[in-house]
């Protein structure tokens, strides 16, 4: 007999038709990885192009930072940039870096042991609001730009945020010294305030006595940080949303900037 491979004829047919149900297969598999990808990759594509920052958006990051800096006034903020902050409010974008932010503050004092001379310094003011001239930023007496309501929520997201901050750090264990640009006159008021807020067992509360009021806001919080430290108190950490309460001398050990809306600085 020559040497070969028999089949039949009806076990051909099946061979065959295997051989064709495994090839559509594979082709149907090819297709719908390749549609997969495709789709993937439209996605990426999307979100990249929605995430990417407009000329807008990266000239008033620039020119924020150093209206800030050099306490410019509100008027020479350019109105575009009012707009782009409305914007930043408006789309979550604000709320969204507010939580990253508190997260990484509460992160970095988990990570600490404390001390008995250790105090967290916060800058109360973002809560009890005594800058005109940050929300003039945003609000003109003709609210041209609509912004009465962007305004109000962005004083309540960094009202709720500071609150949890506030409350981790004191159930942590950490002792609180809040300090304020407004005058010991109010002192009464602000207490009321801040309890009605939802503040409670701060160490102290800081106000300009009289002598103060004319001092230059980043002197007076060098001024205070300076006597703290003679005390032998150790500064930990200074949180706030506004550069004169970051800058200057005896700033202590960090320092931890929140999002601010208004001067649109990140």
């Amino acid at each position: 007999m020559d040497s070969g491979f028999y089949m039949s004829s009806f076990a051909s047919t099946i061979f065959i038709g295997a051989l064709v149900t495994v090839g559509v297969i594979l082709i149907t598999l090819l297709i719908a990885l390749t549609v997969m990808l495709q789709s993937c990759q439209s996605r990426s594509h999307g979100v990249i192009e929605i995430e990417k920052p407009s000329y807008d958006y990266n000239y008033c990051q620039i020119i924020s930072l150093h209206v800030e800096l050099n306490k410019v006034e509100a008027d020479h903020f350019p109105s575009i940039c009012r707009v782009v902050a409305l914007q930043y409010i408006k789309e979550g974008q604000y709320a969204r870096d507010l939580n990253s932010t508190v997260w990484m503050i509460q992160n970095y004092f988990s990570t600490l042991k404390r001390d008995g001379v250790d105090v967290v310094l916060m800058d109360i003011d973002d809560v009890l609001s005594s800058s005109p001239q940050y929300i003039k930023l945003l609000v003109d007496r003709d609210d041209q730009y609509g912004s009465s309501d962007c305004v109000e929520e962005a004083k309540q997201l960094k009202h709720v945020y500071i609150l949890r901050l506030y409350m981790k750090l004191h159930a942590s264990g950490w002792p609180l010294i809040l300090l304020s640009r407004k005058p010991e006159t109010q002192l009464n008021s602000s207490i009321e305030y801040l309890i009605s807020a939802g503040f409670r067992a701060w160490s102290s509360l800081i106000m300009r006595s009289e002598d103060d009021l004319q001092m230059d806001s980043c002197d007076y919080f060098s001024k205070q940080r300076a006597a703290m430290q003679r005390k032998g108190l150790r500064i930990i950490g200074t949180i706030s949303s506004h550069m004169d309460a970051l800058t200057g001398t005896s700033l202590g050990e960090r320092i931890f900037k929140l999002p601010n809306p208004v001067y649109y600085s990140f």
